[in-house]
């Protein structure tokens, strides 16, 4: 008798009253029987051709389908006998090793008795291996469709929640979730998966969202072999992503509080998750930043606060800098000695094996006490008069704040001194109008009598040119005062406003804002940390101008250095604007990378946005072919641009590709036969692009 045949007696005996395992022992077991086996008698079978063992989640589900709707489908068992054929008592499980092993985990969890009846059909004819065999290939699972549908009508017409359906099936809520959100799709979409033209990885991209309109819009779009993950990013294209800058500023929390609704991703481990109402959420990220703007303005005395998504770079402002607060030499010698004591406690509590409260108790003492100095940099009260803040939004979400911006009308110009050298408040058009201009008075000289009258606008150039002259020669013969005056001259257009730079050196800076040819650059990470080099050296400046040159006449020379470096890198251009070919800037630019070694793949990384969806797809696969090789670049051939994009990210993620136009080309040294040789290049190997093709600079995106 075939297994079929076992199941099909097993289900007519159901109808009929069990044989009590007594008669069976007693007299001829009957193939085929019903009997009642108690659950500590019955054992696995040696002859189960399932030799994996059961996953953990699979002997779960057993134990709570059998636990809410009983044991549905008797195991079928032979009885175990002694090596002399006669019976031990015990009954092994051919089929239905699951089944015992969900009926034990309930013993186990004390839901039934170690002892619980359980009907099992007795098989005396088949081979057990065979049989075993038999159960485990001739079936077929239920689709994935026909799942989901069937919970789904378990929510519907029973009116299970996911928790419930989760306890009678041995799955998490989650799982329910999940199988319910893909039943949601539209059913044309799910008749094309059971059909084949959809992959369970694209079906998930649709149920992230229940729209049906937009997942009959989105799969009109796509091709047969679009990938899911682009599939969910059709699908929500208009929405805004949990962790864009708007969203992780405002907050999940406030958003839905405010009344705005969150799609969420059941099918990505990281929670992904989505904004739909992307004007309440503009409104938003605007109220917090206006109230985080009049809150300062408020508390640290501005004249005028205002706040926007982004800095206003078409506005005019410049800049008044924090000065240091003056202290009295007991308030100084105190806060030096606090500082190094709490430094020496963080060593201390870092090199302790065991905690130690009281430590930390002298640190929340110590800071508490530096907190009550106060910052050790301030606003003078005439600055905060006539200057203010500006808060922007920046790219990690978090608020930025622009102090000691001044607006032009509230620019105070500080009179200029005398230029001609006569004395102060001397009337420069007494003795009958002799500074006049050019040949006219070359050679005229004031009358005797006139007494002490300012001397001649021509005179007065004449003599300050050989002053000139007087002084670039003794100039060249002190470097490194020379290189004061260069400092001073860099330094007062980096950090002073335009009315004070009052250096006698002709030294022009040129500073190309970058955030407004690349919004984000400023919090890459060079630009970070120029920023950070900036504050330092602006917290070391003094506040006036005028006090600059003092200030630098008392640095080291490998800190004028240092400050010269800061300002002469801000006025380094190597942008390729089209409006302005300086072919000789640009190659200079490229020496200038070589020299420094300049490597890109510490600030900038290819992405989507960055790079590949602005780029021809010819561009993309030349990347993903340099990156990892031509049949990664040929899996992708097909996709279209946008998806393309994103796996062509995917794909060169981790590997330091950069275009041509961020590759910097290696150093070059003569050898000892005077032949040129590439450092860091092998026997055979070109020198990499460094991008002087202009089909890498103007391409249109």
């Amino acid at each position: 008798m075939t297994a079929q045949s076992i199941e099909t007696t097993a289900t007519v005996a159901a109808s009929a009253a069990p044989l009590d395992m007594s008669r069976v022992a007693d007299n001829e077991p009957v193939h085929g029987a019903e009997i009642i086996v108690p659950l500590n008698k019955l054992k696995a079978s040696p002859n189960n051709a399932r030799k994996t063992p059961h996953a953990a989640a699979t002997i779960e589900a057993f134990a709570a389908s059998i636990k809410a709707k009983g044991v549905l489908q008797p195991p079928v068992v032979a009885i175990e006998r002694k090596e002399d054929g006669t019976a031990t008592g015990n009954y092994l499980v051919t089929i239905g090793e699951g089944r015992r092993q969900g009926l034990r985990l309930l013993a186990k969890r004390k839901s039934i008795k170690k002892t619980h009846p359980v009907r099992v059909v007795l098989d005396t004819e088949n081979d057990a291996h065979e049989i075993s065999l038999d159960e485990n290939i001739t079936r077929e699972a239920m689709h994935p469709a026909d799942q989901f549908e069937a919970f789904n009508r378990l929510a519907v017409e029973k009116g299970y929640g996911p928790e419930e359906i989760g306890t009678r099936f041995g799955v998490s809520a989650h799982v329910v979730r999940q199988r319910l959100r893909l039943a949601s799709v539209a059913p044309e979409l799910i008749e094309t998966y059971r059909a084949g033209g959809l992959t369970m990885d694209q079906l998930m991209g649709f149920a992230v969202s229940e729209d049906h309109d937009r997942q009959r819009q989105v799969f009109d779009r796509i091709a047969q072999n679009t990938p899911g993950y682009a599939v969910r990013r059709y699908m929500t294209e208009a929405k805004v992503e949990l962790d864009e800058r708007r969203a992780r500023f405002v907050g999940v929390e406030a958003y839905e509080a405010a009344g705005g609704v969150v799609l969420r991703d059941l099918f990505t481990e990281d929670g992904a998750g989505w904004l739909e109402d992307i004007g309440l959420l503009d409104r938003l990220v605007q109220d917090k930043l206006d109230g985080l703007a009049e809150e300062a303005r408020e508390r640290e005395g501005w004249k005028w606060a205002s706040a926007h998504f982004d800095f206003p770079y078409g506005e005019t402002y410049s800049r008044v800098y924090a000065q240091a607060v003056e202290r009295s030499e007991e308030a100084a010698s105190a806060i030096v000695a606090l500082s190094e004591e709490y430094d020496q406690l963080v060593v201390e509590i870092e090199d302790a094996e065991e905690p130690s409260p009281e430590r930390d108790a002298r640190l929340e003492e110590i800071d508490a006490a530096l907190q009550a100095y106060g910052p050790g940099f301030a606003y003078t009260a005439d600055d905060l008069a006539r200057s203010g803040v500006i808060v922007t939004l920046g790219y990690d979400g978090l608020a930025r704040f622009e102090r000691g911006l001044v607006r032009p009308e509230d620019v105070v110009v500080e009179p200029q001194g005398e230029t001609s050298g006569e004395e102060p408040g001397a009337d420069s058009g007494a003795g009958g109008g002799e500074a006049v201009r050019g040949e006219e008075t070359r050679g005229e000289e004031p009358e005797a009598d006139e007494g002490l009258a300012p001397l001649s606008e021509r005179l007065v150039i004449d003599l300050t040119a050989h002053r000139t002259a007087g002084l670039r020669d003794a100039l060249a013969h002190d470097a490194t005062l020379t290189l004061t005056v260069v400092v001073h001259a860099m330094a007062l257009q980096t950090f002073y406003p335009g009315y004070d730079q009052t250096s006698p050196m002709s030294l022009r800076l040129g500073f190309l804002g970058l955030e407004r040819l690349a919004p984000g650059v400023s919090e890459s990470p060079a630009g970070l940390r120029i920023n950070e080099r900036g504050e330092q050296w602006r917290a070391r400046l003094p506040a006036k101008a005028q006090e600059l040159w003092s200030a630098l006449l008392d640095l080291p020379g490998s800190d004028l250095l240092d400050l010269m470096a800061h300002c002469a890198s801000l006025a380094v251009s190597a942008v390729r604007d089209p409006h302005d070919r300086r072919v000789g800037a640009w190659a200079q630019a490229e020496v200038l990378a070589t020299a420094v070694g300049l490597d890109m793949t510490t600030t900038w990384t290819a992405t989507a946005a960055s790079y590949f969806s602005r780029v021809a797809k010819a561009r993309m696969l030349e990347a993903v072919e340099e990156a990892v090789g031509k049949p990664d670049a040929e899996r992708i051939a097909g996709f279209k641009k946008a998806d393309m994009a994103d796996a062509a990210e995917l794909l060169v993620a981790g590997k330091g590709w950069l275009p041509p136009l961020l590759r910097t080309k290696p150093a070059v040294t003569p050898d000892a036969s005077g032949d040129v040789e590439i450092e860091g290049a092998g026997e055979g190997e070109a020198p990499a692009p460094t991008g002087d093709d202009d089909a890498y600079s103007f391409a249109a995106e």
